[in-house]
């Protein structure tokens, strides 16, 4: 919907997770019976969460314990776990890095070449722990490293950068998106996107899954920068339309993931609620006592050369990454558990399923986080 903004130009009227609300049913049930499962190809995971492909949230490690769990890690094939034998001695500078430093050592960090055998090296370690691989790759070098991870055996291959799209131009390389996901072997999912025909054309090109989201990351700054993005709420219900309307036509059902700005329970159950299938986190799976980053993150975009559009931040060390996914919680503000609180949320709304949550009435209530809390602030 257009809202009028000044003569002869108007914007998209566009809501945000923390101005809308999940209305309960007049029809509840039993938490314990409600299914959260997601499903994306041949694949069915007991929990629709993703880890982002993040060097302070995903390691092989982080890999492992997620898939054991129920859930997917991606690792980044273009960061620190590619480029260097012990990465961990790079984490370390960049988490000792003085706040006024720190881009600049994420900058020399990410200097050091990705190296290829590293790369088959991670998706063979991932491997050996018996999850599911999954690693993210951006488009400029998606076919120089595709059959490395094929060869590698790696299951989901993600081509992911800020904005992906299929009419892309550029005099430096090509890539053929159809072409590329007809001869894959093994799903992909590609993001990002924040509009209808955004989502519907990469849904046409042949992605296995969508990913849903510009600039709400807790570590992104592609907003500020840039000035581009639109809120999750209106971007996941757009792309959430293209997957329905795609699916009456060709009968091929597409998974929108919700990537970025969700770190409670909330968060989450609003995001399915408005269509998402899954949720790709960053912060909360940072957050935990195993993360690689001991509690610091920092935005995929950090170390672009000319203009990064990402920081590092301090979110701290909550718990396990087992309590914070499934508790229990040791804090009462919806960080922890966040699968508990989805599913006690999709009980509240009367949902045995996804699909079920995803037709819950939601009202348009900005003064949710702050009505009657005041002594809490």
């Amino acid at each position: 919907m257009e809202i009028e903004i000044g003569r002869n130009r108007k914007a998209y009227w566009t809501f945000g997770l923390d101005e809308i609300s999940l209305i309960p049913s007049e029809e509840t049930v039993d938490v314990d019976e409600v299914d959260v499962s997601f499903q994306l190809g041949e694949y069915t995971f007991p929990l629709p969460v993703l880890a982002s492909a993040m060097d302070g949230a995903v390691d092989v490690r982080i890999c492992s314990i997620l898939g054991k769990l129920g859930g997917l890690a991606v690792l980044n094939l273009e960061g620190v776990q590619t480029r260097y034998e012990n990465p961990e001695e790079a984490i370390e500078k960049i988490i000792t890095a003085p706040k006024e430093k720190v881009i600049d050592v994420i900058k020399e960090v990410y200097r050091e070449p990705i190296k290829e055998e590293l790369i088959e090296k991670r998706i063979k370690q991932i491997k050996a722990e018996g999850v599911i691989a999954a690693a993210s790759v951006t488009p400029a070098n998606a076919e120089r490293f595709f059959p490395i991870c094929l060869k590698a055996g790696l299951d989901i291959f993600v081509l992911q950068s800020t904005l992906t799209t299929v009419r892309h131009k550029s005099s430096k390389y090509k890539l053929d998106i159809p072409n590329f996901c007809e001869k894959s072997p093994i799903p992909i999912i590609i993001g990002n996107c924040v509009t209808y025909e955004g989502a519907l054309e990469l849904m046409e090109a042949g992605a296995s899954a969508v990913l849903v989201g510009v600039g709400p990351g807790a570590a992104c700054t592609t907003r500020q920068v840039l000035g581009i993005g639109v809120p999750q709420v209106t971007a996941i219900a757009d792309a959430s339309a293209a997957r329905d309307d795609y699916f009456r036509r060709t009968g091929r059902y597409v998974p929108v993931i919700a990537d970025g700005g969700m770190r409670r329970g909330s968060d989450i159950a609003k995001a399915i609620a408005c269509g998402a299938d899954a949720v790709m986190i960053g912060s909360p799976i940072a957050s935990a006592e195993e993360a690689p980053g001991k509690g610091y993150h920092w935005g995929m975009a950090s170390f672009h050369p000319l203009l990064p559009r990402g920081t590092r931040i301090y979110v701290g060390i909550l718990g396990t990454l087992k309590e914070i996914l499934l508790g229990e919680a040791k804090r009462d503000d919806g960080t922890m558990n966040l699968i508990g609180a989805l599913k006690l949320s999709m009980s509240s709304c009367g949902a045995q399923n996804i699909k079920e949550m995803q037709k819950v009435r939601i009202a348009y209530a900005p003064a949710i986080p702050t009505e009657g809390k005041a002594l809490q602030r």
